[in-house]
């Protein structure tokens, strides 16, 4: 389909790692139906961006299926070199953001290129509005799971009584999920958490989500059954949420287009390929999580300690804080960003140890690979406890972090009574994953009604808009 004929959808995303790497695989299984898609992202990230994706800002982009992919940055002087701490960084995103994508929209509309929908995430809530005031109809795309979706919904409706910190044993019980406890809860409506503003800008997005035409999740019915069929009863009701998911690494279209903000390093996978079948223990903590000294030394010694080949992501920021002599010996390999997708499907890895960051949930859902589950802060907590206690595909790790238990955990889902059990509903739950986004499956059945919409509202605009005869 030629780029001009193409109905244009704009996708707007959080300048960070986890929101990127879901935006632009769907950004690629919509350009593959036929759209032409343009990326953007605030100024900050556009240097990185453009060059991890291998597409120059501005340009037509590249094609990818029947349709194009194509990268335009919010000019919000976010990447002026000033220093902002949290709330200004993020007061500045929506300052800037505003003005700039309301200008961006007016550049595609001049150039020929009207865009037809605009597609936000819960941490820019502001896009929604932007659109709405430009008269362009809008999407979000929630990049957490169903579960975390109706959490957040009941809370910000005050629907519930959740537990509080100081709660002991109470549960929360909402429709379509099993009873939580106080750390099964997403952190960022605890008052004390550090970062609670975030989980403020995702309760911004409820009040406004009625502005949307489209509310798409990162997830799939077969995987969230029960909570997908409970939200239509809620009181108020919530927005129909369009599963879309799992959007993970080596879809549609293969290594084209990739988001990693921090480059991966080179030989991980030949180093997999001289390894023996599911020895390995694959350990990544994302993009953001952060441990202390200790934990660091505690999780070094306990995967040196554990007896099996390991490949851990260690970022640039922390590697100063391993511990003194760590010796790999050969059996171990430390890298500062891996090809997360490629290391997973790999069948030398046995399982991975994980902060259950929603991406890293699917992509090893998707993958059938088995999981220690460390979860951090925000939705991690809520991620860990249905990887391991609804979906039966992993064990937890408490903290504090202690060797012992990082070996123990190893251990118990690789060699354990439960492993074999665990390895099988891994399997069984990455064919369904895979079911939902083939041709066909739920998911994919979703992406085109999605694409086949929004083509004939563009096709109704240019009627509407073509001179009388």
């Amino acid at each position: 389909m030629a780029e001009d004929a193409a109905p244009h959808v704009l996708l707007v995303c959080y300048p960070g790692q986890g929101n990127i790497n879901p935006m632009l695989r769907f950004a690629k299984r919509i350009a593959a139906k036929g759209l032409l898609v343009t990326c953007s992202a605030s100024s900050i990230v556009r240097d990185k961006l453009a060059a991890a994706s291998g597409v120059s800002a501005g340009g037509a982009g590249v094609p990818v299926g029947r349709g194009r992919v194509r990268f335009d940055f919010l000019d919000d002087h976010l990447d002026d070199g000033t220093e902002l701490d949290l709330h200004g960084y993020l007061r500045q995103l929506e300052t800037g953001g505003r003005v700039a994508l309301a200008a961006l929209l007016r550049r595609h509309a001049e150039a020929g290129r009207p865009v037809a929908c605009v597609v936000g995430n819960p941490f820019l809530p502001w896009v929604t509005d932007v659109a709405a005031d430009t008269g362009v109809p809008a999407a979000v795309m929630w990049v957490q799971s169903c579960a975390v979706f109706s959490i957040y919904f009941h809370f910000a409706h005050g629907l519930a009584v959740f537990p509080r910190e100081d709660g002991g044993d109470a549960r929360l019980t909402l429709p379509g999920l099993p009873a939580m406890s106080f750390a099964d809860v997403p952190s960022f409506l605890i008052p004390s958490h550090p970062y609670k503003v975030f989980g403020d800008m995702i309760q911004d997005q409820f009040r406004n989500m009625g502005k949307a035409s489209w509310v798409f999740v990162n997830s799939f019915a077969e995987l969230e059954r029960d909570v997908f069929a409970a939200l239509p009863a809620v009181t108020p009701r919530p927005p129909q949420l369009i599963p879309v998911g799992p959007l993970f690494g080596g879809q549609d279209d293969g290594e084209a287009v990739r988001g990693d903000l921090i480059k991966a390093a080179d030989g991980c996978v030949a180093w997999l390929d001289a390894q023996t079948p599911r020895s390995v223990v694959y350990a990544s903590l994302g993009s953001v999580v952060t441990l202390s000294a200790e934990a660091v030394a505690e999780m070094a010694h306990g995967l040196a300690s554990a007896g099996r080949p390991f490949l851990w992501v260690v970022r640039p920021d922390t590697q100063p804080m391993l511990p003194e002599g760590f010796v790999l010996g050969g059996r171990g390999m430390v890298v500062p960003w891996s090809p997360q997708d490629r290391v997973l499907a790999h069948p030398t890895v046995a399982c991975f140890l994980t902060h259950c960051g929603w991406n890293s949930t699917l992509e090893t859902v998707a993958a059938g690979v088995p999981v220690v589950a460390f979860p951090q802060w925000g939705d991690q907590c809520t991620d860990a406890k249905f990887l391991v206690d609804e979906l039966g595909i992993g064990v937890h790790l408490r903290a504090p972090l202690r060797r012992e238990a990082v070996r123990e955990a190893v251990d118990a889902v690789t060699a354990g009574p439960e492993a074999n059990a665990m390895r099988a509903n891994a399997r069984s739950w990455s064919g369904a994953a895979r079911g939902a986004v083939a041709p066909g499956g739920s998911s994919d059945r979703h992406v085109q009604a999605f694409v086949d919409e929004v083509s004939r509202r563009a096709r109704g605009r240019q009627a509407e808009e073509a001179p009388a005869v």
